[in-house]
């Protein structure tokens, strides 16, 4: 298993505190992010790797756990176990474990259970770890809007899973023992999940934020006014000051997209107001214009 530097591919080092993580994460995520490389593979690779390495870094537990084992950080409990069970036999002349094991020592014993030769020439049947799976969910901007479920078929077993509100288009997450079965009781392989999000018809999502344009009508924008307009969470009243001018952009703070795994936290909705010129006017309406013209 070749080893994945978690902290080379956010650009940190170990030592980094994790709003660090955080910043450098979004940093890469901004200059990787698939709607900004569109059709480049590379691009969706490098976004794919930025978002393991966050998973597992920004997680103090799972970060712990790759800061002791290195590559072999998944399977920490099972070494913990097995250590603590050839401490128990090591007066029977079984192998025994101190606490003191370079990387080396990890890598051989996890050889050993997933899949490497036998442990001390003795002859067992070797376990094999079973292949990691991939697919693609396809998903449109209300279903990534709520954390929801929804039921697959894999390898011809139906699972049920929860989508975080907030998943990212190209992100890919992963289950846990669903890929496919290990051989001779070798654990099985993970299933790795990557979201494609359809763009929506009214508005434009950038990381949490979403940005949206609103017709606004010639009167409500020279003398003032209220709309009302849908967001994703429902209906929200704006109101139009005097005079406003064509292309003003307004803010709306926390009615933007929610934050991935961040419960009640919510970006921005940016919204531009368009104003639309009046049609099919009156002979009244024309002279009323042409009145104000010359005045």
């Amino acid at each position: 298993m070749t080893f994945v530097d978690y902290y080379k591919i956010l650009g940190i080092d170990k030592t980094a505190a994790p709003k660090d993580i955080k910043n450098a994460y979004r940093k890469l995520a901004r200059k990787y992010h698939p709607d900004l490389n569109p059709n480049n593979k590379d691009a969706k690779q490098k976004f794919q790797e930025i978002n393991e390495a966050n998973e597992v870094l920004s997680d103090p537990e799972k970060r712990k756990k790759f800061d002791q084992y290195g590559k072999d950080w998944q399977h920490a409990e099972e070494f913990e176990k097995a250590k603590q069970s050839q401490r128990q036999t090591s007066n029977q002349g079984g192998a025994r474990y101190s606490g003191n094991q370079s990387e080396g020592d990890f890598s051989d014993f996890f050889e050993s259970m997933f899949g490497g030769a036998a442990n001390g020439g003795r002859n067992r049947q070797v376990k094999y770890r079973g292949e990691d799976f991939n697919a693609e969910l396809h998903l449109n901007l209300i279903d990534a809007y709520k954390t929801h479920k929804q039921e697959l078929t894999v390898n011809g077993k139906k699972i049920r899973i929860t989508i975080p509100a907030g998943i990212e288009n190209g992100q890919t997450i992963k289950i846990a023992g669903h890929g496919d079965q290990g051989i001779n009781g070798g654990p099985n392989g993970d299933l790795y999940i990557t979201f494609s999000i359809a763009n929506h018809p009214i508005f434009k999502r950038l990381e949490n934020n979403l940005y949206t344009s609103v017709d606004l009508d010639l009167y409500t924008a020279v003398l003032g006014g209220e709309i009302i307009f849908e967001t994703l969470n429902g209906k929200v009243k704006l109101k139009v000051a005097p005079e406003t001018q064509n292309g003003t952009k307004v803010k709306l703070k926390g009615k933007g997209f929610p934050v991935y795994k961040n419960d009640g936290q919510f970006g921005d909705l940016h919204i531009t107001y368009q104003i639309k010129l009046p049609t099919n006017l009156t002979d009244k309406q024309k002279a009323l214009f042409t009145e104000l013209s010359t005045s």
